[in-house]
């Protein structure tokens, strides 16, 4: 998301005010050398004269946390969820190497509907395991002409022509691969990210016997080159250690309707249960910025932003100084109501041209 500061400009907050529905008005805006408000204590006031910057960021989930937080293990494309979550229910033992099933983890536990009953769904670390898997990492290469092929040229349909392939004529198994092994290589070197922990060791690594044996890439005459996206990638295909926990999959049922799953995730997630009755006009306008691209103040905070603050719970941020407290998660995501919807929001300090403050 395109985050930026607060922009003190009233025509583009009057326009902001009109579109969103929810504001008669935006008051407090004055002169200021850094674009604070007029030194009243209203909004925009007290935006601070240094270069970093609290930013308040907010986005939508619904009506329900349901509808982010309780997934259809049907359609994850994950084999192993679905039969985890039947054998747990079966009172069966499942058990997983290297990863936890179902991708749950106590700070963001999954949860799951089957006939009417909802089940948090995790699982516990019952033995290691060592194994040797083969492991697929693609490197960009500069020249890649030529790198795919067609059906007409090659007898079988596979794609191949010489050492190359494209990626949509693999088996499903290395479609994946290669769809993952892609982020690997994309982030080699750019500041952009990846999924690590379904990137694993810089590209991907084949866990399935079934995915193995119907591999063409893990193949000893496999090819050398894979297109995917328009772009040729070379093939690195390598066999590792692993020493890995196993996991076995849980499934405790916690609820027997669609309420009281809704409250279960409150208790679980639920940071600040805000109205728009318990603020003021210029804090509610706060909102209204973080939830269209970031609201932005350098400390002093104003009133209206202090209040906020307090609303989410977040005092240790008041002082300017939260750095040097304990206890406090610089730009973790945290769960709001505000007048019956929720929302994620984060905290996190920017500098002027709104990029992240790790100073």
């Amino acid at each position: 998301m395109n985050r930026r500061t607060y922009v003190t400009a009233a025509a583009g907050l009057s326009a902001l005010a009109a579109t969103s529905g929810c504001l008669d008005r935006v008051p407090g805006i004055g002169g200021g050398s850094d674009g604070a408000g007029g030194g009243d204590g209203g909004f925009g006031a007290g935006t601070g004269t240094g270069d970093r910057r609290l930013e308040l960021t907010l986005s939508h989930l619904g009506s329900t946390l349901r509808e982010s937080h309780v997934r259809d293990l049907s359609e994850t494309n994950d084999d192993v969820d679905e039969a985890a979550f039947d054998a747990a229910l079966a009172g069966e033992t499942y058990t997983v190497a290297g990863r936890p099933p179902f991708h749950s983890t106590p700070e963001d536990p999954v949860y799951a509907e089957r006939d009417g009953t909802y089940y948090r769904l995790d699982s516990i670390v019952v033995d290691e395991s060592v194994s040797t898997r083969p492991v697929l990492r693609l490197f960009a290469v500069e020249d890649d002409d030529n790198v795919t092929g067609t059906a007409d040229s090659d007898a079988d349909g596979t794609g191949a022509a010489g050492n190359s392939v494209d990626a949509d004529r693999l088996p499903p198994g290395d479609q994946r691969a290669v769809e993952i092994a892609w982020m690997g290589a994309r982030a080699r070197g750019n500041r952009g990210g990846a999924p690590w922990g379904v990137v694993q060791r810089g590209g991907y690594v084949y866990r399935s016997e079934d995915a193995i044996e119907a591999s063409r890439l893990l193949a000893a005459d496999g090819p050398d080159r894979v297109s995917y996206r328009d772009r040729g990638y070379s093939v690195s295909v390598s066999r590792e250690r692993f020493h890995e926990p196993v996991y076995r999959a849980r499934a405790d049922p916690v609820a027997e309707s669609s309420e009281g799953v809704e409250a279960v995730l409150r208790g679980v997630h639920l940071d600040a249960d805000v109205s728009q009755e318990d603020l003021s006009d210029d804090a509610r306008n706060v909102i209204v910025e973080a939830r269209h691209g970031g609201y932005a103040e350098g400390h002093p905070y104003s009133d209206a932003y202090e209040a906020v603050l307090r609303a989410l719970h977040r005092r240790a941020y008041l002082d300017g100084n939260v750095r040097k407290d304990a206890g406090v998660e610089p730009s973790k995501r945290r769960h709001l109501r505000y007048d019956g919807e929720y929302f994620t929001y984060q905290l996190r300090f920017v500098d002027s041209d709104g990029g992240e403050n790790q100073g």
